[in-house]
Formats: structure tokens, C-alpha cells, sequence
């Protein structure tokens, strides 16, 4: 066995020394320890855990914030990980009765990679985790870029969001050239306000529909326009992006955001404005 502290619950927990049963209740993690090679010892997820999709095979036990303890009980869990922001109080909770690990919910790229290598060495795969974080690294160092727009972001997570300073999209686009118009706002995520969006009149939009409903690029034009946003120059110019469905790409915070997510904005904003392909 061995101690690991958690600074997060200010929890040491006892754990074996690789874990055998597994329990992640956030998306991000669960893609992290099946990149890890570690799916085998996953027994426990959330609803939205499809990343991969192979994920959906294991026991679900709640949402984001809440979980069935008596089925979490049952799995006999060596260890179980979540993320902090909306599940920090469920990680509090749990932690009364169960060996948590709780990660921050990063507010930049290096963050996730951050993220990473701690769960490798709680899992015991320290070499692999660090394997990884490299191959994310040199992944980044492909997407560097001078794009050079302004850019409107929102997703929808059962209403409008955008998101601000302390966000990994932000960082991410920021790593990219491009800016957030609500990049400087001192907060990881708001409700955004469109009648700002018209005032900044970004260079492009990048839209994510909610999760696991199949929305086209027409309908998200049209739900924009009934805003009032036909003068808006990434709509007049026709530069708004949807992301593919129906799971999250950009919501995602895992790996794939900086795998597949990142390529997938910069091949966008550079078939949006291809003069700013200019590698930096």
C-alpha cells in the first residue's frame, strides 16, 4: 500500500500501490486513464463520460454532481477521481467514506497535462503518464500559430456559455494567436452578454450544441440571427464554426481537447482566415 495526499479534499489516502478498481466520475480523467492504458481497471462513470466511447460500457453511477453511493459502495473502489468546480463538493462528500482524488479543473492548456501526470502516479504508471504529457506537448508545439482573430466562444450546457481568463479555451486559443473577447474577464465561465458580442464584433464564432442532441450549422445560424446579430462580421462573412456532434469536443477538458479539439479550431479559423496561417 502506499499514502498519497490529496491537497484538494486535504485527504491522505491509502491505496494499493497500482489500483485495481477504479471509479472516475469526470470525462477528463476517464479518457486520461484509457490513454493510460488503464481502461481494464475502470469498473465506475458518470452519464457523460463517452470519451471513449468504450467508457459507456462501465456502471454509471450519477451525473456530474451527484452519484449513487450505495452502487459506488458495491464496486469497492480502490480509488476514485473528480475534478473540482462542479463536483468540488461531491469530492468532499465522497471523501468521508472513500479514497478521493480530486483534481483542479484546469484553467489552462498545461493544466490538463498537468492533470495527466497525476493521475499516472497515483495510478502507478508514472512512466507512461510522463510518455504522454510529451506526446501532448509536442502536439502543442504543432499547433503554436499567428491566426490573429477575434473570437466569440459558446457552448451550450443547458443554457448559453461563454468563458473568460481562467479557461483552457482561452489559453488554448491564446496558444493559437487568436483572442477571446472575453478572454480578459476575471472568471473561468459566464452567461454571456450578446449585446457585448455585437459591441466586440468577433472575427468568428465558435459554437458547441448541447451534448448528445444533433443541431446543423443552419439551425445554429438561425438561432444567432434571431439574436440580432445579422451585422455581426463573423456571420456576414460567414465564419462560424460548429463543432461535430453529438459529444463535447470543446466542453471536453481530457486530452483529446489538445489532440483533437485544438487541430480541429486552428484547420477552422485558418479555413476562416487563411492569410493568419503564419507559423510563429
Amino acid at each position: 500500500m502506499k499514502r498519497v495526499f490529496c491537497e484538494i479534499t486535504s485527504c491522505e489516502l491509502v491505496i494499493p500501490e497500482k489500483p485495481e478498481r477504479v471509479v472516475s466520475l469526470s470525462p477528463a480523467i476517464t479518457e486520461t486513464l484509457y490513454m493510460l492504458g488503464l481502461g481494464e481497471k475502470v469498473v465506475g462513470v458518470s452519464a457523460f463520460d463517452v470519451h471513449p466511447i468504450e467508457a459507456r460500457k462501465k456502471a454509471i453511477l450519477g451525473s456530474y454532481s451527484t452519484t449513487n453511493i450505495e452502487k459506488l459502495r458495491s464496486l469497492k473502489p480502490d480509488v476514485v477521481f473528480v475534478t473540482t468546480g462542479y463536483q468540488r463538493q461531491l469530492a468532499l462528500t465522497l471523501s468521508k467514506e472513500f479514497a478521493v482524488y480530486a483534481l483542479e479543473l484546469p484553467a489552462t492548456i498545461a493544466s490538463i497535462i498537468d492533470s495527466v501526470v497525476k493521475v499516472a502516479l497515483v495510478m502507478g504508471v508514472e512512466e507512461t503518464g510522463r510518455e504522454l504529457a510529451k506526446t501532448l506537448y509536442l502536439k502543442i508545439s504543432e499547433l503554436v500559430n499567428s491566426l490573429k482573430l477575434k473570437v466569440y466562444v459558446e457552448i451550450d450546457l443547458g443554457g448559453a456559455v461563454t468563458f473568460g481568463a481562467y479557461s483552457y479555451i482561452t489559453d488554448g486559443l491564446a496558444i493559437m494567436g487568436a483572442e477571446n473577447i472575453f478572454g480578459k474577464d476575471e472568471c473561468e465561465w459566464r452567461k454571456p452578454d450578446f449585446q457585448r458580442v455585437l459591441q466586440e464584433d468577433p472575427d468568428a464564432i465558435i459554437y458547441e450544441p448541447k451534448m448528445f442532441r444533433k443541431t446543423t450549422k443552419e439551425q445554429v445560424l438561425e438561432m444567432l440571427k434571431k439574436r440580432g446579430w445579422h451585422s455581426v462580421r463573423a456571420i456576414k462573412e460567414g465564419r462560424v464554426c460548429v463543432s461535430p456532434g453529438p459529444y463535447d469536443l470543446i466542453a471536453h477538458h481530457g486530452p483529446s481537447f489538445i489532440l483533437e479539439a485544438m487541430p480541429w479550431i486552428k484547420s477552422e479559423l485558418t479555413k476562416a482566415h487563411p492569410q493568419s496561417d503564419t507559423q510563429l
